[in-house]
């Protein structure tokens, strides 16, 4: 048996929520849970585009992939829960763990450098536009859970600090910029 893939459904401008629900397809829901599904198709494109040095943030961006889709979950599933306070935590650990490995530095950096830093960068630019509808459905829509709102904040952090690691492993110097 084949699956259509088209329904018509969304032909006039409104689509089918978990519930059932017909709303229009700019539903703060539906932007939302568009923005996150946005952002793990890119960390597709991240994965795609490792530098033979970077191979070893496969595991951990695709894992992020996995967390998207638990976090897509939390938000159009009532009493879906996986985004927890040690999803959170973990995420926190990861981020010091690689802060480590980095030079410290005392300018804001320039998106960029090596290719694989340059989309972990655009990467990190995505999760905050996801941040902020997820922001703008808890405020006018939806309260979420505030782990799921913590969890999107950290998540731009680690990408960011992904990037950084990603140009050290490919020994790329990064760009400050003139602001410190």
């Amino acid at each position: 048996m084949t699956i259509k893939i088209y329904t018509k459904v969304g032909d006039q401008g409104f689509t089918k929520q978990v519930t059932g629900k017909m709303v229009p397809k700019y539903d703060l829901q539906i932007v939302a849970v568009g923005d996150i599904d946005e952002l793990d198709s890119y960390l597709g494109v991240v994965i795609a585009n490792l530098s033979a040095k970077c191979q070893e943030l496969h595991d951990p961006i695709q894992n992020l992939q996995r967390d998207l889709y638990e976090l897509e979950s939390d938000i159009v599933v009532k009493r879906h829960e996986e985004i927890t306070p040690e999803t959170v935590t973990k995420l926190e650990k990861e981020i010091d763990e690689l802060n480590k490995k980095i030079p410290q530095t005392t300018h804001f950096i320039l998106p960029g450098g090596s290719v694989t830093a340059t989309h972990l960068h655009y990467a990190r630019t995505v999760a905050r536009r996801a941040e902020r509808s997820m922001v703008k459905l808890n405020a006018e829509e939806q309260k979420l859970a505030p782990a799921c709102l913590k969890y999107i904040n950290r998540l731009s952090d680690y990408l960011f600090i992904l990037a950084r690691y990603a140009n050290v492993l490919d020994g790329v110097p990064e760009v400050k910029s003139k602001i410190k």
